[in-house]
């Protein structure tokens, strides 16, 4: 090992990238030696989010939502643009829409699904075609421990984030021996805007599942997708890290 930084000369594009996972990770990755492009729908919070990890020189916003396969591209295309060239995509893109089945909407439904499924799937053609190109490149894909264990209240995020996992597995098969590795990343209790938004009841109970006892930090799961972005990873492809505290094991 040397002194390095891990992602020295490296440019990635973190869907979003403006808050919680999606910022954690971009703050490591620049930490790293890496610049990066974020894309988030809230064009204003993203501005202000590559404001902080250091200004144009190492991080660019783009408003970008990832349910529409042009706005994705541009995303792409702003990053080799901007910085020559794409060695990382991060599909971090996600939103809840959490109701049981008898509750739920279609219109919830269909949201998830597409801003997970299909953003992943934008994300993950777009980034595809130029590291084909280029012969090399890393892609993590952001699914959950939902997609894994089913949760009561999400058949819309679960379905997607299963889904996830077999698109991963799918498309490192595809692009394997272009050069390109594609992995997934299940995050399980971590502390967000979103989770301490829990009522404590709910946070507590889902803490006593831990058995290391306390969530999960967004560094925690920032440094998991620093080692699949990172040569530290080189003969891993088609996998899915666990960062749950050994909740739902």
């Amino acid at each position: 090992m040397t002194d390095v930084p891990l992602l020295t000369g490296k440019t990635a594009v973190i869907t979003g990238g403006a808050q919680g996972l999606g910022f954690a990770i971009a703050q490591c990755f620049v930490a790293e030696g890496a610049r990066v492009v974020l894309g988030d729908v809230n064009g204003e919070a993203t501005r202000t989010a590559a404001t902080q990890l250091g200004g144009e020189s190492v991080a660019r916003a783009v408003q970008c939502d990832v349910t529409s396969a042009a706005e994705v591209e541009a995303l792409v295309a702003a990053a080799v643009d901007g910085f020559g060239g794409l060695d990382i995509m991060v599909n971090n893109a996600g939103i809840t829409r959490d109701a049981t089945m008898r509750k739920m909407t279609e219109e919830q439904f269909d949201q998830v699904i597409a801003v997970h499924l299909k953003g992943t799937w934008n994300g993950l053609r777009a980034a595809g075609a130029v590291m084909r190109d280029a012969k090399s490149g890393a892609i993590v894909n952001m699914s959950s421990i939902s997609g894994k264990v089913g949760m009561v209240g999400q058949t819309n995020y679960s379905a997607a984030k299963a889904g996830i996992v077999g698109m991963t597995k799918a498309a490192s098969k595809e692009l394997a021996y272009l050069g390109v590795r594609v992995n997934a990343i299940q995050p399980g209790l971590i502390r967000s805007a979103m989770t301490e938004a829990m009522p404590q009841r709910i946070w507590d109970s889902k803490v006593a599942e831990v058995p290391m006892g306390r969530a999960g930090e967004p560094e925690e799961v920032a440094r998991v997708a620093l080692f699949l972005a990172s040569d530290l990873s080189s003969y891993m492809t088609g996998t899915v890290l666990e960062v749950t505290g050994g909740r739902h094991l």
